[in-house]
């Protein structure tokens, strides 16, 4: 049983900065892919950025530039900073985690709000 906590979200204005935080076990942090998802309302579920065990980064163009996912090897967490924010990125956000040997992501954590003001 895969296990992912979220944490982080909360109200900021545009411009500011926030950071999430995706804990999970040791054992999903070395063997997974893991990723960060979001879903505005009335919207589907989109990828934002994944990472890989080597580190490998991909992101939504959407992001580029402007969030940074990265592992925390110490505390098997995944980290999004997200800089510069846009209201347009309010939405609850996900982290997913993916057996590299599946070819999507099955595991899910409850989700963390964010939402940014104009």
């Amino acid at each position: 049983q895969v296990q992912l906590e979220e944490s982080g979200g909360g109200l900021v204005q545009a411009g500011d900065s926030l950071r999430l935080a995706c804990a999970t076990s040791r054992q999903t942090f070395n063997h997974y892919i893991m990723a960060w998802f979001r879903q505005a309302p009335g919207k589907e579920r989109e990828f934002v950025a994944t990472i890989t065990r080597e580190a490998n980064t991909v992101y939504a163009n959407s992001v580029k530039g402007r969030f940074t996912i990265a592992r925390d090897n110490a505390k098997n967490t995944v980290l999004l900073q997200m800089n510069r924010l846009k209201p347009e990125d309010t939405a609850v956000y996900y982290c997913a985690a993916r057996d590299p040997t599946r070819s999507t992501f099955d595991n899910w954590g409850q989700g963390t709000q964010v939402t940014v003001s104009s």
